[in-house]
């Protein structure tokens, strides 16, 4: 089956917002002492959420992973393939990247502690470092889930995502009504699962036999958002605000499900005409680098930022206008290319990295028929718990160096690949046998 170049557009295009949106909102400023600081720009300046209605653009992460990874278990399920299999192929595609990143972050926060770097700003450091983590134990427990979520949707269709959503309503009802702790942290997996569960709807061709069906979810989302916010309790913002209580997304709300459905019925409104523009070779070959290339954008798009506040801020030649000025937006135009130029040569540095981590995937990923896989489980368990961990406190936090999520993800990430290595030995092979299968 030939892949279909509407989904990896979709997620072409979400990489290029999210990259766009966290350099966009990202203002520096030079202390008379020399730190560096980065004052909040949606929380100083408060027109700019509105933006976050163009930026927000996670619905599609998930849409598009939902879309694949239906096709992927769907396939893997009739050859032959296990749960266990399937997830530690994808979980292992996800984690190499996500753990050398890591590493590398790491390394650097322990030579900044043992060189006395200032806390204060090494918690900084260290939190927009990993300010992007929050989506990767989300999307690892819903690859973990597929094969119950996929089940589910063969059964009973499209009426899985309104349950989902009725579930994440009530969730968040007790949240904000009833401070029921603990609970919010179900929507995570509830509100993004609708997107995801969709995923699964549009790739069988259940959402889009009728125009009606898009056009419903775009406008009932956008009208059900717009109610939410002028009535009820919550902000306009869909990126997290500091001070603002309930958040859209800490943990995603009943605004934020409104918004998935709306934009979930916009980029079905979308796809029939931007197929015909992906069908041309020269736009299709201006997509197809940055979806390949969208792992690397996501996990390493921040350093860019360190970078040029290394080059421009610490030294004092950048220009330091008031925060939302005229003066400071119109800055913003060099400031994102300079950014992206950066970008650019951290991508082409990286390259070989990526071809190494390609050989590691192809000798330590699991078989796809695997059984009896505790290691997968337990490393899976342990990774995901690293990774929330950075996603809420960053890697330097208190500016000291994170020891036990550090451990957690590289023995979690171990572990994941146990099941090939032990499998190789129990057959008295060195490596792979075979090339691994595409997920």
């Amino acid at each position: 089956m030939s892949r279909d170049r509407y989904v990896d557009f979709l997620r072409a295009w979400a990489i290029v917002l999210v990259v766009l949106g966290h350099w966009l909102i990202t203002g520096l400023v030079r202390e008379p002492d020399g730190r560096i600081i980065a004052p909040e720009l949606l929380a100083t300046v408060d027109w700019t959420q509105w933006l976050t209605l163009g930026f927000q653009i996670m619905p599609l992460f998930f849409l598009a992973g939902g879309h694949a990874a239906g096709g992927s278990w769907a396939r893997a399920r009739a050859a032959g393939g296990t749960p266990a299999g399937w997830l530690g192929r994808r979980a292992l595609r996800l984690l190499l990247p996500v753990a050398v990143y890591s590493g590398a972050v790491l390394l650097a926060v322990g030579v900044c502690t043992a060189a006395g770097v200032d806390p204060d700003t090494l918690a900084l450091v260290g939190w927009a470092m990993g300010m992007q983590f929050w989506f990767l134990p989300v999307y690892l427990l819903l690859s973990a889930l597929t094969p119950v979520l996929y089940a589910a949707h063969l059964r009973w269709g499209p009426w899985v995502p309104p349950v989902l959503g009725t579930v994440a309503l009530v969730a968040d009802v007790l949240v904000v009504a009833a401070h029921t702790p603990g609970v919010g942290l179900l929507n995570y997996v509830l509100v993004w699962g609708v997107a995801y569960q969709l995923g699964f709807c549009w790739r069988d061709g259940l959402l889009t036999g009728r125009r009606t069906v898009p056009l419903a979810m775009a406008a009932g989302g956008a009208l059900a958002f717009a109610a939410l916010v002028a009535l009820g309790p919550f902000p306009l913002s869909l990126i997290l605000v500091t001070g603002q209580n309930p958040s859209n997304t800490n943990p995603p709300s009943a605004a934020m499900l409104a918004w998935v459905v709306a934009q979930v019925g916009v980029s079905l409104l979308a796809a029939a005409p931007l197929r015909r523009l992906l069908a041309r070779e020269r736009v299709w070959r201006a997509v197809r680098p940055v979806g390949a290339a969208s792992m690397t954008l996501y996990l390493w798009h921040m350093l860019p930022v360190l970078i040029v506040a290394a080059a421009f801020y610490l030294t004092g030649l950048a220009p330091e206008p008031a925060l939302g000025s005229a003066a400071w937006w119109a800055l913003r135009v060099p400031w994102l290319l300079v950014l992206g130029a950066v970008l650019a040569g951290v991508v082409a540095a990286l390259r070989p990295l990526e071809r190494g981590l390609g050989v590691l995937y192809g000798r330590t990923v699991p078989d796809s028929g695997l059984r009896g896989a505790w290691p997968l489980w337990a490393g899976l368990a342990m990774a995901v718990a690293a990774l929330a961990r950075f996603a809420v406190r960053g890697f330097a936090p208190d500016g000291r160096f994170p020891l036990l999520p550090a451990v957690g993800l590289a023995l979690g990430t171990v572990l994941v690949m146990l099941p090939r290595w032990t499998a190789a030995e129990r057959l008295g092979q060195p490596g792979a046998t075979r090339a691994p299968d595409r997920v």
